[in-house]
């Protein structure tokens, strides 16, 4: 992964002393011409400089998994 990231937030993740959401624009992730993603890493500690959990979601996507989180929200 060589584009440029983008910090859009971070929030403390709850049960953790110092772990980490991070939520950032990657640009060109996976090359030239590669389209823009959002990215959400997990951190258990912040200082750990990278995540040790990421995912990727296209902009096409975004919108789908916001819904499928809030309906996991509602079952927690």
């Amino acid at each position: 992964m060589s584009g440029k990231v983008t910090t859009i937030e971070e929030i403390g993740l709850s049960g953790t002393k110092d772990g980490q959401i991070s939520i950032t624009i990657i640009e060109q992730p996976y090359g030239p011409k590669s389209e823009s993603v959002a990215s959400i890493g997990i951190s258990l500690q912040s200082a750990s400089g990278e995540p040790d959990w990421k995912v990727h979601l296209p902009k096409s996507n975004i919108d789908a998994v916001i819904a499928a989180l809030q309906k996991a929200k509602e079952s927690l």
